[in-house]
């Protein structure tokens, strides 16, 4: 299981690839920022993988660099034609758990 300081060496990998691949098409950061619709101090948190940017964001800088397309299997659930088809007939539903207080 990941753990929370390895989701942010993560994300901060992903700020770091973001910000290659944008010196990259040698755009500035105003440049960048005003294409993605967000402010430089933005553009900076998401380069710099802090974890509460939005994911809107992240999906706008993708796009914007021309690699939306590599998302296309992300979180793509990994299952059988024989699961998939005995699913197709059972409602599925989560387990309800409670929560300590």
């Amino acid at each position: 299981m990941l753990t929370i300081i390895e989701a942010e060496a993560t994300l901060k990998e992903l700020g770091g690839r973001l910000k290659t691949l944008r010196l990259r098409k040698n755009e500035s950061q105003l440049l960048f920022a005003q294409r993605i619709g967000v402010s430089i101090p933005t553009l900076r948190d998401i380069e710099n993988g802090v974890p509460t940017v939005s994911i809107g964001h992240w999906m706008n800088a993708v796009w914007m660099l021309g690699r939306i397309h590599e998302l296309d299997h992300f979180l793509e659930d990994k299952i059988s034609l024989f699961e998939l088809e005995k699913l197709k007939n059972t409602r599925m539903r989560a387990r309800k758990t409670k929560v300590k207080s």
